[in-house]
């Protein structure tokens, strides 16, 4: 087989290579080998040019292993002899010596020097420089003018096919982009709560850009849902809403972050401040309901209370009154627990002691009140009902028992059993008065529950129901 049959068989078999794949590592890989063996080197290299930077950037190898690199070769089209290559548009071939070449350019961790010869060319994608390759021997070799002329034909074949390549990587980048995009447009409108709004954000914006971690910081300093571990580089974006910047996106990986993935976290930054809004919207619209819902209630329990002490027989006006507004301060002691806790259930310690404090300062003058509370949680509604009793029950302790008062809140076989317990005859317990009126009833109703006035050597008043 003649000379120039070869030289078409080669460039043939490696266009038609670098042409079965897509993926530009895989066409890079390709061209560095298939050319290597085209031309029988013992290496070869290929530069991409990176238009933003302008410089040509060391991306496949063939006789050195591009991986082991611990930093990729840079250099600018005129430096060394493939950027002079690239920066003239034309091929150099240098047949021995070549690192004793004053356009030579070394890098610590690539050994060319230990290459005698070189035959440097341009890629060229529509006269538009797209990189540069070299081919090199550890002997001298002349280069035949044929060779050279392959070496271009396969560089301009090559050029195609980059291009190609490059084209198909942004189009797949940009599929992944918005399936992120669209992974999170999807958490943000069909979750109600904020708190899955957020993980699904911070989860896909790790995988959208391989970020190693990432976390939204609120603009009170909060941060949510942190996830995976610090990178070498970070990135901030702003979230805004309507020009106020209501947080921030904050992402970390291992390597520099590309104009790319700034744009896709601005989307991201865009849509998490979109779900913020959304979230404390209809957190407002909720917590606007569920209070009217509870000042409605306590409203009409209020007015229940009023209604059955107006009709008590033979009323002191000003007990009465003075009854009612313990009554309502009960209530608002219920509403203040909810509102610093912002949970759905009231912590019964918290709230008993409260009463107790409040209760204790206008009645206990010289008496001694003890109180042993076990962490028990209760819904709103029947821990308003609960507030009620607890105030009746050690109201008349303090007005009618003993000297000594105790406390008791514990659990039992499933049950919360509230005791207040004095030293005194209290209460004759035969059912008149009101505040024991507003007990039985509250305790039937409300909690469900059982209620025992006992003589235990002084007066115990016991509350039961279930937990």
């Amino acid at each position: 087989m003649d000379a120039p049959e070869r030289h078409l068989r080669l460039l043939t078999e490696t266009i038609a290579a670098v042409n079965s794949t897509l993926d530009l590592e895989e066409v890079l890989h390709l061209v560095a080998t298939k050319v290597a063996d085209a031309l029988g080197a013992d290496a070869c290299f290929v530069y991409l040019y990176d238009e933003r930077g302008d410089e040509l950037i060391l991306r496949a190898t063939h006789g050195t292993r591009a991986e082991d690199l611990t930093r990729r070769p840079r250099m600018r089209p005129g430096e060394g002899i493939t950027g002079t290559a690239a920066a003239e548009r034309a091929p150099i071939m240098i047949a021995q010596g070549a690192d004793l070449d004053p356009r030579f350019k070394s890098f610590a961790n690539l050994p060319e020097d230990e290459y005698e010869s070189i035959l440097a060319v341009p890629i060229l994608a529509r006269e538009k420089l797209a990189g540069a390759l070299n081919v090199r021997t550890k002997n001298p070799r002349e280069f035949t003018s044929d060779e050279v002329e392959l070496l271009l034909a396969i560089a301009d074949q090559v050029a195609q096919s980059i291009e190609h390549a490059k084209l198909y990587d942004q189009a797949q980048r940009r599929v992944d982009e918005l399936e992120a995009l669209a992974r999170i447009s999807e958490a943000v409108s069909e979750s109600l709560y904020l708190e899955e709004s957020l993980e699904a954000i911070v989860k896909t914006t790790m995988g959208a850009v391989g970020a190693t971690g990432a976390a939204l910081v609120l603009e009170d300093g909060n941060i949510a849902w942190p996830e995976g571990r610090p990178g070498k580089h970070a990135v901030r974006l702003p979230l805004r809403w309507k020009r106020r910047q209501i947080g921030e996106l904050v992402c970390d990986r291992d390597t520099p972050f590309t104009d790319e993935d700034r744009a896709l976290l601005a989307s991201i930054a865009h849509h998490a401040a979109v779900a913020l809004e959304h979230g404390r919207a209809v957190m407002r619209g909720v917590l606007a309901q569920e209070i009217h819902h509870r000042v409605k209630n306590n409203l009409q329990t209020v007015a229940s209370l009023l209604r059955l002490q107006a009709h008590a027989p033979d009323v002191d006006a000003r007990k009465a009154l003075e009854d009612s507004v313990n009554r309502i301060l009960a209530i608002a002691a219920v509403h203040e627990v909810l509102t610093e806790q912002r949970e759905e259930e009231v912590e019964l310690r918290d709230l008993v002691d409260r009463l107790r404090a409040m209760l204790v300062q206008g009645l206990a003058a010289g008496k001694s009140v003890e109180a042993s509370l076990e962490p028990v949680s209760l819904g709103g509604n029947r821990a308003t009902a609960l507030a009620l009793v607890f105030s009746e029950l050690l109201q008349n302790a303090l007005e009618h028992g003993g000297d000594r008062v105790r406390i008791e809140l514990t659990r039992r076989d499933g049950d919360v059993v509230l005791t207040i317990a004095d030293d005194g005859a209290g209460p004759d317990g035969s059912g008149a008065g009101t505040g024991l009126s507003i007990v039985r009833a509250l305790v039937r109703d409300e909690l469900r529950g059982s209620f025992d006035l006992l003589d235990d050597g002084g007066t115990r008043a016991e509350v039961v129901f279930p937990a």
